[in-house]
């Protein structure tokens, strides 16, 4: 859906605000990244696989004739080892922000608490520890808030102030429930939770009150226009605690993915090695589904070997498109389909 000044309401996903396929938004998003990276592996062998059967001079042939495999393998041998170190040391920097001296842990505890507090008078009750059920409670609160303006508005003489913010309390309303809906039950540590704070579009929301309040300024009460500071400082509040969640979960996710290549490039590493020592052109004879054995053999190696990079690529299709999306806090609307 396609927005502009006068669209007081937006689409409840951000798929539908953004105008891209299912399809793209479920590999992005939503797709377990195991299963990418084996979706990804499988087009890296077929792909081997087909150049081998396509190509000429056939492959078995080549690598009678040329030291084809020893070429492969010890360079894919140097760029498990580099890229490995290269990944597990930027994630690491990243990790290293959350050390330091006791000074500095005070700080981020006393900033933390600061804005615990805050929220609690929000709230005006307990703030909820779990991520989820705390972004829960914030969208619950724009609600109620928004709610209370919309009682107050209606009282007004001005039809055209009521039309709009009835239009925006529904829009808000059913923003609010598809969050809802996909909070309920979500655990941090997958990426349900920073998705469904990536539907709330709070940014287009402060605008569109920060919009009414100027244009309607003349008509407004005093109650009128306290409903809509309310309504404004709760969804200003959602900001800073999405990145919050945000970069909890790239920093959770880091330490994953750290992990995963580690494991991954282990294996790598004993089939490039394997490859390299024990494998030649006379090592393997016959055919499998009309294909050479040594082909299967060859390519199946080399997958295995990109395995640590798979993963690696699988991660960054999901980090990256939710650090663009995410790149200013507030009303400030980047993509082009949602200005």
């Amino acid at each position: 859906m396609s927005t502009n000044e006068s669209d007081i309401g937006t689409a409840n996903t951000m798929r539908g605000r953004s105008e891209e396929s299912r399809l793209k938004m479920w590999v992005l998003f939503r797709m377990n990244r195991f299963l990418l990276t084996g979706l990804l592996a499988l087009l890296v062998l077929l792909s081997f696989l087909v150049f081998s059967l396509t190509l000429d001079p056939s492959f078995p042939s080549e690598i009678k004739s040329t030291d084809t495999i020893e070429t492969i393998f010890s360079a894919m041998i140097g760029v498990i080892v580099t890229g490995t170190t290269l990944v597990v040391t930027i994630s690491q920097l990243v990790l290293s922000q959350e050390n330091g001296p006791l000074g500095d842990q005070r700080k981020r505890m006393s900033d933390a608490m600061d804005f615990r507090t805050y929220t609690k008078d929000l709230f005006n009750s307990v703030v909820p520890a779990d991520p989820s059920a705390f972004l829960g409670e914030l969208v619950n609160e724009t609600e109620r808030r928004a709610e209370v303006l919309d009682r107050l508005v209606d009282e007004s003489d001005d039809e055209e102030l009521i039309q709009q913010v009835s239009e925006f309390v529904d829009s808000l309303h059913g923003n609010a429930k598809e969050v809802q809906d996909e909070l309920e039950g979500s655990q941090f540590g997958t990426f349900d939770v920073l998705f469904s704070a990536l539907n709330f579009n709070y940014g287009w929301k402060i605008y569109q009150v920060e919009r009414m309040v100027t244009e309607f300024s003349d008509s407004l009460t005093d109650d009128q226009r306290m409903a809509f500071d309310d309504l404004e400082t709760a969804l200003a509040m959602f900001g800073p605690a999405r990145e919050h969640i945000k970069t909890l979960y790239f920093q959770w996710a880091l330490v994953d993915l750290s992990q995963y290549i580690l494991y991954a490039a282990i294996p790598a590493l004993i089939v490039a090695g394997g490859m390299l020592t024990f494998v030649g052109a006379e090592t393997f004879s016959g055919t499998f589904l009309a294909i050479p054995i040594v082909t299967w053999v060859v390519s199946g190696a080399f997958t295995v070997t990109l395995i640590p990079f798979l993963l690696f690529t699988s991660y960054i299709l999901r980090i990256a498109p939710v650090a663009k999306r995410t790149l200013a806090i507030g009303p400030l609307i980047l993509r082009e389909s949602q200005r």
